[in-house]
């Protein structure tokens, strides 16, 4: 099955610039929680946690906020890699 290249640029293109903020901020509130933990603080910085789950204040999104993520996330490598292989090889 042959993709339009065009079409796949375009969702990559779209989808790259909504989802470097939810990824981003999952991956930064994650890795300072742990830092953290480590340091025997955690229970001063729940607040993290409860950033890096999806819920902003009165907007709680912890129900799918994973799953988007994960979708966002799935959708990019898929696209990034149909992409890449449909790169024809050099001539040297």
């Amino acid at each position: 099955m042959l993709i339009n290249k065009a079409r796949l640029r375009q969702l990559h293109r779209t989808l790259a610039p909504i989802m470097v903020f939810p990824l981003l901020l999952t991956l930064i509130t994650g890795f300072a929680f742990q830092f953290a933990a480590l340091n025997d603080k955690s229970s001063e910085f729940l607040w993290l946690l409860d950033l890096h789950r999806g819920k902003f204040g009165r907007i709680d999104l912890q129900m799918i906020y994973p799953f988007l993520n994960g979708l966002g996330l799935l959708t990019l490598v898929m696209t990034g890699v149909l992409m890449w292989l449909q790169i024809p090889p050099r001539r040297s």
